[in-house]
């Protein structure tokens, strides 16, 4: 049995927007993805201070210079590197860490708010 034209276009269209509607889903899961909100402390020719907030599956996909980063309020954070490797860190209050320059994918993956302080030398 022989299709005809119009039913052979028929599929090819429908096909085409099911691939459509897929990417479509896709974009609108990773705009649901919430970013980390950021607050500039102090911006100057010699340092920028930011504070960092990550509510619960939160997000920050940032290249980074190299930093130090106070943890102002603690919590559970997993860091995606380019090549896939995963990294969880538990970090506490009150706690500091040096952190090279990177360009990984930091995601709150707890249940608390992490609020942290980072200082970047210029």
């Amino acid at each position: 049995m022989q299709m005809s034209r119009f039913a052979v276009r028929a599929v090819i269209a429908i096909a085409a927007l099911g691939l459509t509607s897929a990417g479509l889903v896709q974009a609108q899961d990773k705009a649901k993805e919430r970013a980390s909100t950021v607050k500039v402390l102090l911006d100057n020719d010699k340092v920028r201070v930011t504070e960092t907030t990550f509510k619960p599956g939160d997000v920050s996909r940032n290249q980074r210079q190299a930093r130090t980063n106070y943890f102002v309020k603690g919590g559970t954070l997993e860091r995606t590197f380019p090549d896939g490797k995963k990294t969880r860190n538990e970090r506490k209050a009150g706690t500091a860490v040096w952190l090279e320059p990177d360009s990984d994918v930091v995601t709150n993956v707890g249940k608390t708010t992490v609020t942290l302080i980072s200082v970047v030398k210029k």
